[in-house]
């Protein structure tokens, strides 16, 4: 049996970053943000954004 992506919606991202959601869909369409359209919608693998949220912290 297939294992399915947990994703995130535009929304989701968008509260858990403090950024408006259209914020989200411009990083989106300009590849600043890992994320795939499906169905017309963009999502967010959830752990792809987890990675890219800790690339961007400094330790």
């Amino acid at each position: 049996m297939t294992e399915f992506i947990e994703t995130y919606t535009v929304e989701e991202v968008a509260r858990a970053l403090k950024l408006h959601p259209y914020t989200i869909r411009r990083l989106s369409r300009e590849g600043k943000i890992p994320a795939f359209k499906f169905g017309g919608q963009w999502r967010f693998n959830k752990e792809e954004i987890q990675k890219w949220m800790n690339k961007g912290k400094k330790k």
